[in-house]
């Protein structure tokens, strides 16, 4: 086996165990990834162990039309985009 063999066969066995070690960073910290053509998105989660919201998100406030607030172990977290492809113009809206 050459080293170039070498190389890429040691690449391959790290992909996998470095996209295992970024999912639990993501779950530790309690943070949610999405990635598709367009974007990949890392967001905030609710925390589990939150003495206000109980891992809810927030709660429902009164009224005849209530609304949720949010709770700020989630909510006043940055979140980070990146942006991958362009989206295509619509020349219609999509509804």
């Amino acid at each position: 086996m050459t080293v170039r063999h070498l190389r890429g066969a040691l690449l391959l066995a790290a992909v996998p165990l470095v996209a295992a070690t970024a999912a639990a960073a993501l779950k530790a910290g309690h943070l949610k990834s999405h990635a598709d053509r367009h974007r990949i998105e890392i967001t905030a989660r609710p925390r589990s162990d939150c003495p206000r919201c109980h891992g809810e998100g927030g709660w429902w406030t009164g009224g005849a039309f209530p609304e949720m607030e949010a709770c700020g172990c989630w909510s006043d977290r940055r979140e980070l985009r990146i942006r991958l492809l362009p989206i295509p113009a619509w020349d219609e809206p999509a509804f």
